[in-house]
């Protein structure tokens, strides 16, 4: 490059070094950014982290060399464990299955979670990272007190679970290091005298060791499972089978029942009963008990109630209200014999009183005056089902429905568009008591009272001031009301016209009689105007006059407040009408002019003038005069002939004039 300038000779070193101290600039300042986005060590903010867990005695190696995100995400969105994969498959990367003893078809159950249900996946103060040391682990999940009973296995003592346990997983059932009886013979050599005095001599090496002991603990002696029959206990297996140096050696001396009666009388076990549980009548003992111990008491093969769910399994599926008898004490026995009985279905008593022995305040409702057939007969399982139900008072179906099942009748009766709500739920009981009462039609109280327990807010209104309906005063609810349904409004045993005119007859001849009926007479509306219970108003009316007259006669109602109104009209309707029926036209209460003649005097010279003279006895006033309402100082009518309205009637009368 030629520089012929001598001015950019001398400027030209100066660029070079402003673009050199540019570009080291930029090095540096880049560098810097990249120390301010450089990870921080994990413990640097989880202090508290590696002071608990760097002490332990033994630390998971990615633990020791820091590296956390072998197993977590750096980032996350939420303040979590933020692990890569699920635990388990987590834990696989490092640890193959078959390093570990995963392989194995039976997997430990505690496995199907996760890893760290027992063991702590940083570190702990057991090997193997295990929370616990020991059999105390196992015991976080399997019950201690089964597993150190009174006699206890030595080897769970010394050596804990893992002496007969895989921990992990295991060819065998239950996790077991070997085949069971594999196992056992490890320790307790069978070649040595002591074991073959200890079983009769008896080859029980080629049996299971389970099947007469628990391995783990038991409150018998030598492990024997809870319950041991006396010939096991004493070693008199000779009792009931073949000699030991026989071969068949296990063979029984007798066939079914007949070796179990050479001990146990079979009078005895009946009890006296004639009806006998099949398994009993067929000889077959062992449907229900093991010959040589079981974990049951008396040898039963399960559980008192389980056994019989073997056979009787609709008897136990859950239900949503459950027997005590069943599911507490001795189950199925607090009510059922076992072998024979005097009763049906097994029963220990007859079948009222063996409810009673529990029931005993139910048993009371026998001496009630009116008690219910099926409750009277003892037939409580007519409407209970004694060993669990879905329905409350394990009933055998909804209430209604169990009662529709004899009083088949009554539901067309009672399935009507207004029903009481008691009924349309299906709560007869709300009513009636279903055992016994004193009360007709097994009502639980008196009808008075009855209807009280509900209604409390409407029967407190006949408590205070006003007008009680008679009916309602006496608590009489029955007089007017269907206790069950009615295809009427308000449940009313009739039509308002029928209903009502039952007590207040007299206005049925009124009504046929009269010329003019008030349209809710007619139509059987009474309670458009009067309250069927109380009233604060004379006559049981909803309100006072005009009021009440208003709520239907709104055109009427908008004129009052409107207009220039007539003062009857505005006070009270019945100063002109009747309420109910007349002989005049428009419920008028007398004719016209003597009503009009009552408030205005027909000789009064300023009623005769301004009539021109006319008889007040030969028109209607209500042919000039609106009686309720006008815009017209008078009274007028709206629309008035011109004439009429200049008062020169004699364009049209011939008027005499005074």
């Amino acid at each position: 490059m030629y520089l012929g300038n001598k001015k950019i000779r001398n400027v030209f070193p100066v660029i070079i070094l402003l673009v050199f101290a540019s570009i080291l600039f930029m090095a540096l300042r880049s560098e810097s950014a990249k120390r301010q986005f450089e990870s921080k060590e994990c413990f640097s903010c989880h202090k508290e982290f590696e002071k608990k867990y760097f002490s332990m005695k033994s630390i998971h190696l990615i633990v020791k060399k820091e590296q956390c995100e072998e197993c977590h995400i750096r980032h996350g969105r939420v303040p979590a464990l933020i692990l890569k994969k699920p635990w388990n498959e987590l834990c696989l990367q490092c640890h193959a299955k078959e390093k570990i003893g995963l392989d194995d078809p039976n997997m430990h159950s505690a496995l199907n979670g996760k890893c760290n249900n027992c063991h702590n996946p940083h570190a702990s103060e057991s090997d193997h990272l295990l929370k616990i040391e020991g059999k105390e682990l196992c015991y976080g999940c399997h019950k201690k007190e089964n597993y150190e009973k009174q006699v206890t296995h030595k080897v769970l003592q010394s050596n804990g679970c893992g002496a007969c346990h895989n921990s992990h997983s295991s060819k065998e059932k239950n996790l077991l290091v070997k085949p069971e009886t594999e196992l056992c013979l490890a320790c307790h050599e069978k070649e040595k005298g002591e074991f073959k005095k200890a079983h009769g001599s008896y080859p029980v090496e080629t049996s299971k060791c389970t099947v007469c002991h628990n391995p783990h603990s038991s409150s018998q002696a030598k492990l024997l499972k809870m319950s041991a029959h006396d010939p096991v206990v004493s070693v008199s297996c000779e009792s009931c089978h073949n000699s030991p140096s026989s071969e068949k050696a296990f063979g029984t001396t007798e066939i079914g029942s007949k070796i179990c009666y050479q001990c146990h009388d079979e009078t005895s076990l009946k009890a006296g009963g004639n009806i006998e549980h099949s398994p009993f009548k067929e000889g077959m003992c062992l449907d229900c008990h093991n010959p040589h111990v079981s974990e049951n008491p008396k040898l039963l093969v399960a559980g008192a109630n389980n056994l019989c769910f073997n056979c009787h399994s609709e008897k136990g599926e859950k239900t949503a209200v459950s027997h005590a008898a069943v599911t507490e004490g001795d189950g199925c026995l607090s009510c059922h014999m076992p072998h024979a009985s005097k009763y049906s279905k097994m029963l220990k008593e007859k079948p009222g009183d063996i409810c009673f022995s529990c029931h005993e305040d139910i048993k009371n409702y026998q001496k009630s005056k009116n008690v219910h057939s099926p409750f009277s007969d003892l037939m409580c399982t007519e409407c209970h089902n004694p060993h669990g139900s879905n329905f409350q008072a394990m009933m055998k179906e909804r209430t209604d429905i169990v009662c529709y099942n004899c009083h088949s009748e009554a539901k067309d009766k009672f399935e009507k568009t207004n029903m009481h709500q008691p009924v349309k739920n299906g709560f007869c009981n709300s009513c009636h008591n279903p055992h016994g009462a004193d009360e007709a039609k097994l009502l639980k109280m008196a009808p008075t009272k009855l209807c009280e327990n509900c209604h409390k807010e409407l029967m407190e209104q006949g408590k205070g001031s006003g007008t009680n309906h008679v009916p309602f005063a006496d608590k009489d609810c029955l007089t007017c009301h269907n206790p069950h349904g009615s295809n009427i409004e308000g449940m009313i045993l009739d039509k308002q016209k029928v209903l009502c005119l039952t007590c207040h007859s007299e206005f049925e001849a009124e009504i046929a009689k009269n010329k003019s009926v008030h349209s809710p007479v007619s139509n059987g509306e009474c309670t458009k105007c009067h309250s069927p219970h109380k009233s604060k108003n004379k006559s049981l009316l909803l309100a006072p006059s005009p009021d009440v007259c208003l709520v239907c006669h709104k055109d009427i109602k908008e004129r009052i407040e409107k207009e220039r109104k007539h003062p009857p009209a505005a006070r009270d309707c019945l100063r002109c009408h009747k309420p109910h029926f007349s002989p005049e036209k428009s419920l008028l209460s007398q004719p016209v002019q003597s009503l009009c003649g009552e408030c205005h005097n027909f000789k009064k010279d300023s009623f005769v003038q301004a009539h021109i003279n006319i008889d007040p006895g030969s028109i209607d006033c209500r042919s000039c005069h609106d009686p309720h309402a006008s815009k017209d100082s008078n009274l007028f009518k709206k629309n008035l002939h011109p004439p009429f309205a200049e008062k020169s009637c004699e364009e049209c009368h011939v008027v005499e004039k005074q």
